[in-house]
């Protein structure tokens, strides 16, 4: 693993993971664990780049980009599945933030 440092972290949308796999593919052959994930990022992503990009912008008024872009990937449906969201982890969210966010995430869900 000689080269094989992380230089940066950053949290990304399942949408923004299927592009820039699906970018690679074109010039390089995808390894196993690569195909994988874009097989898993193409079933699962919900929203198009720019719709997940501007929904995570909202989204990042109330909450950290990482819990913004968790919430735009899985796209909760109501107050029970938000809450189950974040079970575990020490997040001060009142319900009428939780609210907004539902609120928020209305716009943006395909039915």
């Amino acid at each position: 693993m000689v080269g094989k440092k992380t230089l940066d972290i950053e949290p990304i949308t399942l949408a923004k993971v299927k592009e820039i796999l699906e970018n690679f593919s074109t010039d390089h052959e995808l390894n196993y664990e690569q195909n994988l994930t874009l097989d898993h990022a193409t079933k699962f992503s919900k929203n198009s780049l720019e719709d997940a990009e501007k929904l995570v912008e909202e989204l990042e008024e109330i909450l950290k980009k990482k819990h913004a872009v968790r919430v735009a990937d899985l796209m909760p449906e109501d107050l029970s599945d938000l809450r189950l969201m974040f079970a575990k982890e020490r997040v001060p969210l009142k319900k009428e933030d939780m609210e907004k966010i539902l609120e928020i995430l209305s716009n943006y869900r395909k039915e």
